[in-house]
């Protein structure tokens, strides 16, 4: 498969994990804790980690060949805390403000890896 559609499907995954978790941070800091927002944000941001992954493990095929570098390893941490994170913003609502700024560093940690690609 072409490589441009892995970036596309990485990307979509990006945009619907922040937009899945703004909607429960925010849903949290309201106070309002609809559970019908909470599913519809859980949902959204659960296929977009599984997008990020599958769409990144192909780009790593393609664009690489399978050959894993440390920073590729220190992204995949960054998502499995991104995976924690819904855990977290469920079970402590009122640390909302901490999940929102955690999860812009996360991002940012994320793509200057990509760009820079320390530990070579």
């Amino acid at each position: 498969m072409n490589p441009a559609i892995y970036h596309v499907l990485h990307i979509l995954g990006i945009l619907m994990l922040f937009m899945g978790y703004g909607a429960l941070i925010a849903n949290s800091l309201s106070g309002a804790n609809a559970k019908n927002v909470r599913i519809l944000a859980a949902s959204t941001s659960g296929i977009g980690l599984l997008l990020m992954l599958v769409a990144g493990f192909g780009l790593i095929a393609r664009l690489y060949g399978n050959e894993f570098e440390i920073w590729m390893w220190a992204k995949f941490g960054v998502w499995l805390l991104f995976g924690v994170l819904i855990v977290a913003i469920k079970r402590q609502p009122k640390l909302g403000y901490f999940y929102w700024l955690l999860s812009l560093l996360l991002g940012l940690l994320s793509a200057w890896m990509v760009y820079f690609k320390p530990f070579l």
